[in-house]
């Protein structure tokens, strides 16, 4: 006899998969993925709870300086000596 083949769903066959990440920066206040740059270059928002954040250039816990170029980049908002946010608010 000719069965139709089963289906089965990609969900059955990936079992119970871990929920997916952002790879958002989260923010210094709330702790939450929603960080976003503004229109102002080195500010930036959080969606969730509509705090400012400034970039600065000087660390707040340190006090080591940091070049512009390695600042250019939105996803490493962190000091690479004591790894602090360099995010004040604004």
């Amino acid at each position: 006899m000719n069965e139709a083949p089963r289906r089965v769903l990609r969900s059955t066959l990936m079992g119970s998969s871990p929920k997916p990440t952002l790879s958002r920066p989260s923010c210094p206040g709330c702790n939450e993925p929603w960080l976003r740059p503004t229109q102002l270059p080195g500010r930036f928002r959080c969606v969730n709870c509509l705090q400012r954040y400034e970039l600065v250039s000087q660390c707040p816990g340190c006090g080591t300086h940091q070049t512009i170029v390695r600042m250019s980049h939105d996803e490493d908002l962190r000091c690479q000596g004591c790894n602090a946010s360099m995010l004040n608010v604004l």
